[in-house]
């Protein structure tokens, strides 16, 4: 393709809006070529104000009844305020960050055409921040009359002249541009070449189906959909084939071996903890590191395979550790790992940043000294001094609370490449999973051990909050415990939420007869044990606490939870939150409390969490409700923003483009074959582009 020196001689650019386009990456026509729509709005009809629908976009045209340029709005912001009429209703479109200029485009008695979200605002029809279509007699068939797209967000570039920048480029531009996907992927995927859909891509025709492409399943859509992923799942098939060159100690395991431990155990395992050590031991009897990610709900016994398998590793006289994202949850493991290990020649430590410096210095000569087989800790294992004899094994509790820089340390305290274990108690649905850990084997325990009760869930609005609380001192009357949990520490000015600062003051007034405690975020760490540990000994019986409870908290006798504001939670998060419950014998009840104003709507999302405690089912309701975002960890996993891709949406083809990805590393994973230089070239920018990002 013939380009141009620079995006600025495109028409209607210019130096001053090729350095704000440069801004964004776009400094030649076939960048811009290659930034594409993150929607599209359908433009083709003219909405009456009657039926204009609160929650949609759409463009609505009308005669301008006034301009009101010096009003103050919430907080005392200045805004300019048009009022339109199209004789079945009245509009206001308003903007709150403005030129004075602005106003000077709108004459009373004129005809304005503008396209913006409807909103309601005390029964009063409204728009904020509208594109404006056309006034008076302006004439615009980029921007009206048609599917138009819309861009990501350039500062300083109006949408409408950043759409006719796009039109320009892509009549002049398209045609020429060549398919990068040899032909054998785009028939594997199901997808049409690139220079065969950019033109529909950035501008659809009249007769295109605007539901398809509000949908994203249109085929010009679905060839970006699938280039976006076939890059991660490439990214991670390389990832996980460099794995598996590298050298690790093996650590086979015999039936004698395997009789030995499962004689120890107090209680018989369940059929899928015995599926997922079989997994685990076939991959540590191996010579390359295991890289394998453990999930099971709160409660499945994944400590349990844990122990498993670090006394493989201690009968073939490798040493593990373990690192967790808390003291107290070091605690709890090492307490259980020196439980399972009465009677048996096995060393255990615990190595916390708690130690004073002269136990820590005894700790480190232990290790190094290879006189520990199994070192439990915090983050305190992967400092700088830390080092072991012959550490073959590595595992990770929630590891969605490490990142990927902390897996990486760990790794490296190795020999060799230690076989590593990564576990998480937050069940992560199957198509999330297979985009954030395509590098590792994933093994899922599925089944609870017999005679756990399930904990009863309730969604309540505040007209029954008096329930409630009588259940919670009925509890700790009866010598129970019991959680309270706020989304804030401290009183908001924007947002009238309850915090836990003053729920906890209001409550040690309220029933002196019962230890309070207080546990947030921005206490300092060993105030936060202090506390945890006063809860667990029953000094304290009522915790008022922030979501830092959600993991690693383990106290039998809690047997109430009471969730202030539950609407603003996610439902994972709720689901381990809920999971601090229930642990012991007793029932135990989850209060999930919601605004008399939020109402329906939010009664309506968590009313899941009453119908189940099924942790996967829950993820995979939470993802299709809230998209990746911060799901587990994903800003720390070394995944890219997903653009045009939606993994619950998509997830045929997640799993297509990572099928085409092992077969393509396995056929050609240096892409030298002459077919696949033009994806090289594509992958080389990819990759540079990621390295500049990190």
């Amino acid at each position: 393709m013939t380009e141009t020196p620079s995006i600025q001689y495109v028409k209607g650019v210019g130096p001053r809006l090729a350095e704000k386009l440069a801004g964004r990456g776009i400094k030649t026509p076939r960048d811009a070529l290659f930034f594409f729509p993150k929607g599209y709005e359908d433009r083709r009809r003219i909405v009456s104000l009657r039926s204009a629908t609160p929650g949609r976009i759409v463009p609505v045209k009308g005669q301008i009844l006034a301009v009101r340029g010096g009003g103050r709005g919430w907080g005392g912001r200045r805004f300019l305020e048009v009022v339109i009429s199209d004789g079945t209703g009245r509009l206001s479109a308003k903007w709150f960050h403005f030129r004075p200029s602005l106003a000077d485009r709108f004459r009373v008695g004129e005809t304005v055409t503008l396209c913006g979200m409807v909103r309601l605002f005390q029964f009063q029809t409204e728009m904020h921040h509208p594109e404006i279509l056309g006034v008076a007699h302006e004439d615009d068939p980029v921007n009206m009359g048609r599917i138009v797209p819309v861009y990501p967000d350039i500062e300083g570039i109006p949408p409408r002249t950043l759409r006719k920048i796009q039109w320009e480029v892509v009549r002049k531009y398209a045609a020429a541009e060549r398919e990068f996907f040899p032909p054998w992927m785009l028939d594997a995927a199901g997808v049409p070449p690139i220079h065969e859909s950019l033109e529909t891509l950035h501008f659809p025709p009249p007769s295109a189906d605007a539901e398809t492409l509000l949908s994203f399943s249109a085929p010009p859509q679905q060839r970006l959909i699938f280039g976006e992923l076939f890059y991660i799942q490439w990214v991670l098939a390389r990832r996980r084939s460099g794995v598996r060159k590298e050298a690790a100690e093996p650590l086979p395991w015999d039936r004698a071996i395997v009789e030995e431990i499962k004689q120890r155990l107090p209680f018989r395992l369940t059929d899928a903890q015995r599926r997922v050590v079989n997994e685990i031991l076939k991959d540590m009897s191996r010579s390359h590191p295991m890289h394998r990610l453990l999930q099971g709900d709160v409660g499945s016994g994944k400590t349990i395979v844990a122990w498993v398998a670090s006394m493989v590793a201690w009968r073939k006289g490798a040493q593990t550790a373990l690192m967790a994202p808390t003291e107290i949850l070091a605690e709890q493991h090492t307490d259980r790992f020196i439980a399972l290990c009465s009677g048996l020649p096995v060393r255990i430590l615990l190595l916390t940043s708690s130690l004073s410096p002269k136990e820590r210095e005894r700790a480190r000569e232990e290790i190094r000294a290879g006189r520990v087989d199994v070192v439990i800790g915090t983050h305190a294992i992967i400092q700088e001094g830390v080092e072991f004899r012959k550490m073959a094994l590595g595992i990770i509790d929630e590891q969605h609370r490490f990142g990927v820089l902390q897996r990486a340390a760990l790794r490296g305290k190795g020999r060799l490449s230690p076989h590593l274990l990564v576990m998480t108690a937050t069940p992560i649905p199957r198509t999330l999973a297979m985009t954030l850990y395509g590098d590792l084997d994933v093994s899922v325990i599925d089944e609870m051990p017999p005679g756990r009760t399930p904990v009863e869930t309730r969604v309540v609005t505040d007209v029954r909050r008096k329930e409630v609380w009588d259940r919670v001192r009925r509890d700790l009357l009866a010598g129970g415990r019991a959680y309270i949990v706020l989304p804030l520490v401290e009183e908001s000015e924007t947002l009238s939420l309850r915090d836990a600062r003053k729920t906890y003051e209001r409550l040690r007034q309220a029933i002196p007869e019962v230890g309070i405690g207080l546990l947030h975020g921005r206490m300092k760490s060993g105030e936060k044990e202090s506390v945890m540990r006063r809860f667990q000994k029953g000094e304290v019986r009522l915790l008022v606490s922030t979501t830092v409870v959600e993991v690693g908290v383990d106290v039998p006798d809690a047997t109430v939870m009471m969730v202030e504001h539950a609407e603003r939670f996610g439902l994972s998060q709720l689901h381990q939150l809920r999971g601090r419950v229930g642990r012991g014998s007793r029932p135990s009840v989850c209060f999930l409390m919601v605004g008399n104003e939020q109402g329906e709507e939010a009664a309506a999302r968590l009313s899941v969490m009453e119908r189940t405690n099924d942790g996967f089912r829950i993820a995979e309701e939470d993802l299709s409700i809230r998209g990746p975002g911060d799901f587990a960890g994903v800003r720390q996993s070394g995944i890219p923003d997903l653009v045009f891709s939606d993994i619950v949406r998509d997830a045929r083809l997640l799993g297509k483009s990572r099928e085409i990805a092992n077969r393509l590393l396995a056929r050609d994973p240096d892409l030298s074959h002459p077919m696949h230089a033009g994806l090289k070239r594509w992958m080389e920018s990819k990759d540079a582009t990621a390295a500049a990002l990190e």
